[in-house]
């Protein structure tokens, strides 16, 4: 949780058009300085009621229709993003905070600058640019130090590092367990976006095996941390059939990830995995969590211990995650149809080939029960009233008027002289 400090100078102006580094800033206790914020930042809420100095020029429909327009955006050199002069003018920063390490998550560094280098007087631009989480940490040194604020960055990094002491210990602790010794270490997927099927980078690998997992798809470099997030084939997440799959797409919230969690729901491909079979699915916030370098890193970190060990006391309170149920009443109902389709298809041609070898019976597969054919009843010459699945008699004798309304039509085979040659019906 953000920490203020009333020693703080709040002569000092800030204009930040990063949401991290507002998170960052508001952390170490220095949210009484910030005076514009960019469209994006959202927590802490203490710092909403500020003036909007940046906006979006994509539109959310769909990740993939999101994919198209920045690809055109960037083929053309155009910005994803504005910055509203006046209204930065007009906030009179000292500094302004910002990035460069990704166009498309937010407005680019030589943009902030040229537009700096014009205001009178012209604030100090500071770029927080983290590949890893030790460089996400020492943005918080960084910051104390641009903004005179050292001794709180340092108190507010003590903080974070006692946590994440926690959970290296909760980790090692877990692996000296003889009944652990044996088990794999957990397979994560962590798609970031879904269409293309991007899996994540820089930090987030580092995060996965600090708390005990692995990344196979974009494994980290050690303390250099994962390279670029990348797009992959479908092919390689089957290949590498996980054991865990977070969908976190950056800047999507849980609204937002559970719509296009969905169109995977659709693919044959995504229901054969071995994590979507166990319910091993999470959908998180990637809004709040992951995709921005700043302090709540750590509650992902905190989260992904829990989950991949097992550790319920590592829990971070309130963290923004559902489970895919993998398989939606709607997909229940139809793979019971395509189930029951399927079944009946098995018995038609069980029966059809029993028939043909001029056989009377035969044993059904799913539940080891002998079953007259329909040559054995038309031998018989009439209907027992039992409701039998091949009986060429219509049901004719069945008493109960109510069950025989219940029973499906007889699955006959057509050219063995039944009297009741109808098209064969589902058994239920």
């Amino acid at each position: 949780m953000p920490h203020e400090d009333t020693t703080v100078n709040a002569a000092l102006r800030v204009a930040s058009v990063l949401p991290s580094a507002t998170e960052i800033l508001c952390f170490i206790g220095g949210s009484k300085l910030l005076v514009a914020r960019s469209h994006e930042d959202n927590y802490p809420k203490e710092i909403t009621h500020l003036p909007i100095i940046t906006g979006q020029k994509t539109t959310f429909t769909t990740s993939g229709d999101v994919d198209k327009q920045v690809s055109i955006a960037l083929t053309t050199g155009q910005s994803l993003y504005t910055l509203d002069t006046e209204q930065l003018s007009a906030a009179r920063p000292d500094v302004i905070l910002t990035q460069d390490i990704c166009s498309v998550c937010a407005i680019d560094l030589p943009t902030v600058q040229r537009i700096a280098a014009e205001m009178s007087p012209s604030p100090k631009v500071v770029s927080l640019d983290p590949l890893n989480i030790e460089d996400v940490l020492y943005n918080l040194t960084q910051l104390g130090k641009e903004l005179g604020m050292q001794e709180q960055a340092a108190a507010a990094l003590a903080r974070l590092r006692s946590r994440i002491a926690k959970v290296d210990d909760c980790v090692a602790a877990w692996k000296t367990k003889p009944e652990n010794a044996l088990l794999e270490v957990p397979n994560v997927a962590f798609i970031e976006w879904p269409d293309p099927l991007y899996v994540g980078g820089h930090w987030t690998p580092q995060l996965i095996e600090r708390a005990g997992g692995r990344h196979p798809l974009n494994p980290s470099k050690g303390s250099d941390g994962g390279g670029k997030s990348f797009a992959v084939p479908a092919s390689k997440l089957i290949e590498s059939d996980p054991d865990l799959i977070i969908i976190c797409p950056c800047g999507l919230d849980l609204a937002a990830t559970r719509q296009e969690a969905a169109t995977f729901q659709e693919l044959e491909w995504w229901n054969s995995l071995r994590a979507v079979k166990a319910g091993r699915v999470a959908l998180v916030d990637g809004d709040a969590m992951f995709n921005r370098p700043g302090p709540r890193l750590i509650d992902a970190l905190e989260w992904l211990c829990a989950t991949l060990l097992d550790q319920k006391d590592m829990m971070p309170a309130d963290f923004p995650v559902e489970w895919l149920d993998p398989c939606p009443a709607e997909h229940k109902v139809a793979q019971g149809a395509n189930k029951r389709e399927r079944d009946l298809g098995d018995i038609e041609e069980l029966h059809r080939m029993t028939v043909e070898k001029g056989e009377k019976h035969y044993t059904d597969p799913a539940t080891g029960y002998c079953v007259f054919t329909q040559l054995f009843m038309l031998e018989r010459g009439w209907c027992c009233g039992s409701g039998c699945r091949h009986c060429p008699y219509g049901h004719k004798n069945v008493a109960d008027p109510a069950r025989k309304k219940k029973l499906p039509l007889p699955i006959t085979v057509a050219g063995t002289g039944c009297p009741h040659k109808s098209k064969p019906r589902p058994l239920g």
